[in-house]
Formats: structure tokens, C-alpha cells, sequence
């Protein structure tokens, strides 16, 4: 079985504590940058969502006037009170 000498366990600490600063430095450049091009895909998907809702609930269309007619159930009889 082989030991790790001690040199090598100081350069492996190195190289992770290395690899760890360099993530983070990378992290704070490209994740404002990313957030910005998520929330502006939001924003356009939003947007698209909105459009396509007010091209379907066209005022002038068939099915919002069929809403507004009544129902015709029957005649209204108005009855009176006899004492």
C-alpha cells in the first residue's frame, strides 16, 4: 500500500481551494448574465401568452355573443295574492 506524501497532500489542498475561487470568480461574472437571459425569456414568453389570450377573446367573435343571449325557459306568470 502506498502513502501519500505530505507535499502532495499541501498541493492537492492548493488545487482544490484553487479550483473552488476560481469557480466562484467565474460564478459572480456569468450568473448576472444568465439571470438577465432567463427573466428576458420570461418576459417574452409572458408576453407571447398575453397576446395569444386577447387574439382569442375577440369581442366580435360567435362564442361571446352566444353567452350574452338568454336562455328562454318559458313563460313568466305573475301571480296574485287572494285573502
Amino acid at each position: 500500500m502506498q502513502e501519500a506524501s505530505f507535499p502532495s497532500f499541501v498541493r492537492t489542498i492548493l488545487w482544490i481551494v484553487a479550483i473552488y475561487y476560481i469557480l466562484k470568480f467565474l460564478a459572480r461574472l456569468f450568473f448576472p448574465i444568465m439571470m438577465r437571459k432567463m427573466v428576458e425569456k420570461a418576459q417574452e414568453q409572458f408576453n407571447q401568452q398575453h397576446q395569444n389570450q386577447f387574439d382569442n377573446s375577440n369581442p366580435n367573435s360567435s362564442t361571446s355573443e352566444k353567452s350574452k343571449e338568454k336562455k328562454i325557459v318559458g313563460e313568466y306568470i305573475d301571480y296574485e295574492e287572494v285573502d
